[in-house]
């Protein structure tokens, strides 16, 4: 029979350990966030639905999305053990710089739509944070706007290239004066793809105020409230709209571009060229014997041809056809720092992560940003420790096996 006794004031006193009271709602909602998918449920619960499937959806059926990140989901680590990983450095170079982190935020479309701090709250956290961030052609703040934010962050300017060639090459031009480092040229939207989440949510920019936005409105009034008191939204690169956006791309965007136009890019932009959009060993060495710096392997994050390659699984094929002669990122589907450990294990020397960091843009601003980033880097930091490895550039293939 056991033998029991009341417990003593000085034994429990050191149990007692209440957890400190955090007093801003933003700070304490994202305290609870432990990874990105837990801020993707925030941002759910934060946002208008059309907006949050603007940033959430896919093209069509949205199966390119599913397997990119099913193939990231179902790719098997493989440790090696009894090595010394004390110190861990996350530290790389991008394009002949140092990036302290082996990920860059990508180039999205409209982001104060997501919410009203927008581009300058995400390139605030890229400037603390070492990490290069990439303005779109459709962003909501402006070239000039977006480099003044940061002064001091690796900036690029993603450029697509429109039927009025005189307008992108304005682009370009402000882009040098106004100190941005590369260019991303994105060449996989010849036309828009099949948004069908957008077109069910009769999703406009900016948001039509109709009787089914209105409801939603009383369910979201906080994002409401700031998207209607904050300055009209700013384009990066043309000064109003008032449609769809499947309407704007098809009436901005050059379905006659070819590989010659890289030629008439290098003509105006003399810094590094990094081109987006590549879903083919084959494409990848023509870009590159065109004169591109670097490539991303990517589906536009499965929200323009559904079914595309995955560009995880080209990924070691693209490495081996190029070899040094080009730095090679990777974007779609990451939703994890382990998903990034593994790109990088099998060959890319870098990833863009797009919707991670706008799930904590919505969830709670340019400190959601920052957020996502810290749970990014975590994770990172934690995949390679437990892989033995202590350096990103000790990332090879043998640590990571695909199904």
């Amino acid at each position: 029979m056991t033998d029991r006794q009341m417990p003593k004031w000085s034994e429990l006193k050191p149990l007692l350990r209440p957890k400190p009271i955090t007093v801003n709602a933003t700070e304490r909602r994202l305290e609870k966030a432990l990874t990105i998918a837990d801020l993707r449920a925030i941002a759910k619960r934060r946002t208008p639905r059309s907006v949050f499937d603007y940033t959430d959806g896919a093209a069509e059926a949205e199966i390119s999305l599913r397997r990119a990140r099913r193939l990231f989901a179902e790719m098997e680590l493989q440790p090696s053990i009894l090595r010394d990983v004390s110190e861990i450095d996350l530290g790389t170079s991008i394009l002949g710089g140092r990036s302290e982190l082996p990920f860059a935020f990508a180039p999205t479309g409209f982001t104060r739509m997501m919410n009203h701090e927008g581009e300058s709250a995400v390139v605030k956290v890229a400037e603390q944070i070492g990490i290069p961030y990439a303005l779109s052609t459709m962003g909501t703040t402006s070239i000039e706007d977006v480099a003044a934010a940061a002064p001091d962050a690796r900036k690029w300017f993603q450029l697509y290239v429109w039927k009025d060639r005189e307008a992108g090459e304005d682009l370009v031009k402000r882009s040098a004066a106004a100190g941005y480092e590369a260019l991303m040229l994105t060449v996989d939207v010849p036309v828009a793809g099949a948004r069908l989440r957008d077109v069910r949510n009769g999703f406009t920019i900016p948001p039509s105020l109709t009787a089914k936005t209105v409801l939603d409105a009383s369910l979201h009034p906080a994002w409401w409230a700031n998207l209607l008191t904050t300055r009209p939204l700013t384009f990066a690169s043309l000064s109003t709209w008032d449609g769809t956006v499947a309407e704007l791309l098809d009436k901005l965007f050059d379905p006659t571009m070819t590989i010659d136009d890289l030629n008439w890019l290098r003509s105006i932009w003399d810094g590094p060229l990094i081109v987006k959009g590549i879903q083919t060993v084959a494409d990848a060495r023509r870009v590159v014997d065109a004169g591109a710096d670097a490539v991303v392997l990517s589906n536009h994050g499965g929200r323009q041809l559904d079914r595309a390659p995955t560009p995880l699984r080209i990924l070691p094929d693209v490495r081996k056809a190029i070899g040094t002669d080009a730095e090679i990122y990777l974007d779609t589907g990451i939703m994890s720092g382990a998903d990034i450990v593994a790109a990088i294990a099998l060959g890319a020397d870098a990833c863009l992560v797009g919707r991670a960091y706008l799930y904590g843009l919505m969830a709670g601003g340019q400190r959601g940003v920052a957020r996502a980033a810290e749970i990014l880097t975590k994770e990172v930091r934690r995949t390679m420790a437990l892989l033995g490895v202590s350096s990103v550039a000790d990332l090879n293939p043998s640590h990571v096996r695909l199904p």
